[in-house]
């Protein structure tokens, strides 16, 4: 068995209506994100755990004693684990079998179908919503790191940040216009006759829905580039996996450039997930921002985003991908600042706070994604991007404990919120460091016209 899988065959790059199809599982999976676990599935599972609490508040998964409140962060944090577990190796077996399309498709479908069976979480069963959950968001995470690894196939690396800001784009034009959908359904049920939690369960399960809808479109118009590959006699996928991995880890230190690119991204990106995490406590109990704004300016975010992610787009073709994303951890910094100083109950300047997020939020999120792409092995994309996938949620602890600890000790929500800038001061002059340009060619790749 050979220890790497063999080079692709030479993709076609560049073909407009792949792209297109790519596009679109991005409007298709972001709806779970908003939709599901932004907006309805917290609050919701919590009360149904609250139902089926004891008289101490606690309920007693797999015989745990667990608070109530605290179900649907557990079981968010399980989630994490489970992808930090299976990524790297479901990743390594796509790679070597060459079947990333399919398992795209058949973990895309996974989490569609138990994000629709939320439909039927009702009364005190709240394991049934943490275990779908678990299902969906483990599923979800994988086929990200299918859909990634496209990337390189799909547009060649002068028009690679183009691609990645437009897919980008896209999720949060769909993530937003079914979030709007969702919220007309729910703000209208009484004159509907809707009970509440009726409303909640056709919002969650209209997610699954609509990812299963648009996850079509990319299976029908993504490209095989290579004939899957079996499995030597003996052999079982597990195997493969771990074999393949063993060996990826093993090669990874020929490419210092990629590995200080994955250590900026990890510290700034962290800091981005702490702020959109913590953006709305921040409002509501430091600001005084009442809860129908806050929702506001989470759909406004999502609509923002996508001009933001199309504008960095444009502007990486102009100035390079690192100097965007430099420019865009720069106006991060600047904004953390500003929430510092702004005065409370001051909604309009909250709104604008929310713009400025949302401009830099895809940007530098898609640009990360198209830069690290350059930076990769041919024929080893999946596995890569399951480390970038698992790196991410791995340390996406480090910004929320700062958070917590600084508010903790100082009991004021600017100091925990303008703490956070340290993640992307030190993200920043870790970026300074690399050479998009060396790093694709240590990887073998054609290196961008600008970097």
């Amino acid at each position: 068995m050979p220890s790497s899988p063999p080079a692709p065959a030479t993709p076609m790059i560049d073909d407009r209506r792949e792209q297109i199809g790519w596009y679109f599982y991005d409007w298709a999976n972001s709806a779970f994100s908003t939709t599901v676990v932004t907006v309805f599935l917290g609050p919701y599972l919590a009360s149904v755990a609250e139902a089926a609490a004891d008289a101490s508040g606690r309920v007693y998964p797999l015989g745990i004693p667990v608070a109530s409140g605290s179900f649907f962060p557990y079981a968010v944090s399980l989630s994490v684990l489970l992808q930090v577990l299976f990524l790297p190796i479901l990743g390594a077996i796509a790679d070597y079998t060459q079947v990333k399309k399919q398992l795209m498709g058949v973990f895309a479908y996974i989490g569609a179908f138990a994000t629709m069976g939320l439909f039927f979480l009702e009364g005190d069963n709240y394991l049934l919503g943490g275990g779908l959950f678990l299902v969906a968001n483990l599923a979800f995470g994988a086929s990200i790191v299918f859909y990634n690894a496209y990337l390189p196939d799909i547009a060649s690396p002068d028009r690679r940040d183009a691609v990645s800001s437009q897919g980008w784009a896209l999720g949060y034009l769909g993530g937003g216009l079914l979030l709007v959908l969702n919220l007309i359904l729910f703000n209208g049920r009484e004159a509907l006759g809707v009970p509440t939690d009726v409303a909640v369960r056709i919002c969650m399960a209209s997610a699954g829905l609509w990812w299963a809808i648009f996850t079509i479109i990319p299976m029908l118009t993504l490209r095989v580039r290579a004939p899957a590959k079996a499995l030597p006699p003996g052999e079982r996928y597990l195997t493969v996996g771990f074999t393949q991995l063993g060996h990826t880890f093993s090669q990874m230190r020929h490419y210092p450039q990629t590995i200080t690119f994955l250590a900026a991204y990890l510290l700034y990106n962290d800091g981005i997930q702490a702020v959109i995490a913590l953006a709305s406590v921040f409002g509501a109990e430091e600001l005084g921002i009442p809860q129908s704004y806050l929702i506001l300016t989470i759909l406004m975010v999502q609509f923002v985003a996508f001009g933001g992610a199309l504008f960095f787009g444009w502007l990486a073709k102009r100035v390079g991908s690192k100097r965007a994303i430099m420019i865009s951890l720069v106006i991060w910094v600047g904004a953390v600042v500003f929430s510092y100083v702004m005065p409370a109950n001051s909604v309009p300047l909250f709104f604008v706070l929310g713009a400025v997020i949302a401009v830099v939020l895809g940007g530098s999120q898609a640009l990360s994604r198209s830069v690290f792409s350059l930076m990769i092995p041919a024929g080893q994309e999946a596995e890569y991007f399951s480390l970038y996938e698992v790196s991410e949620r791995g340390t996406s602890w480090l910004a929320p404990l700062l958070f917590g600890l600084a508010l903790q000790f100082t009991g004021s929500y600017r100091i925990a919120i303008v703490s956070l800038m340290v993640f992307f001061i030190l993200g920043l002059a870790i970026l300074t460091r690399v050479d998009i340009r060396r790093a694709a060619i240590e990887a073998g790749n054609t290196a961008p016209a600008h970097g």
